[in-house]
């Protein structure tokens, strides 16, 4: 069964997020893939597939938190934008609590999202 990988970039990181799944297509390829709705929909432009959520701030990390906490997702690369302010962070801080809770790999820069992807998809 495909494991499951969750994909969240704030506005100021989204063109990371693209070029790091890009760097990453191959793997990523092999991966069920979840994204929050405007990441999901720039990530949807490399081709591959994913499923969208709500946009963040519209509860789309809440959705995300969700799953992860059902035991539906294995990992998430989340390229947070550390100096930026985001009305959602109650949300945001929460989705980390519930990957702290439950154990899932929490990826916020390029550098441990490759070690998600080369732990749970290679």
């Amino acid at each position: 069964m495909a494991k499951t990988i969750a994909l969240i970039a704030h506005d100021g990181k989204k063109a990371e997020m693209v070029a790091f799944v890009k760097d990453h297509q191959e793997e990523l390829s092999k991966a069920h893939l979840v994204a929050t709705g405007t990441t999901g929909s720039y990530i949807q432009q490399t081709g591959l597939e994913v499923e969208l959520k709500l946009s963040g701030p519209k509860g789309g990390d809440a959705q995300i938190a969700a799953m992860a906490a059902e035991g539906k997702i294995n990992g998430i690369i989340f390229f947070r934008d550390p100096l930026g302010k985001h009305p959602h962070e109650p949300d945001i801080q929460m989705l980390m609590r519930i990957c702290d809770l439950w154990n899932v790999p929490l990826a916020t820069n390029p550098a441990t999202g490759s070690l998600i992807i080369k732990g749970l998809l290679e």
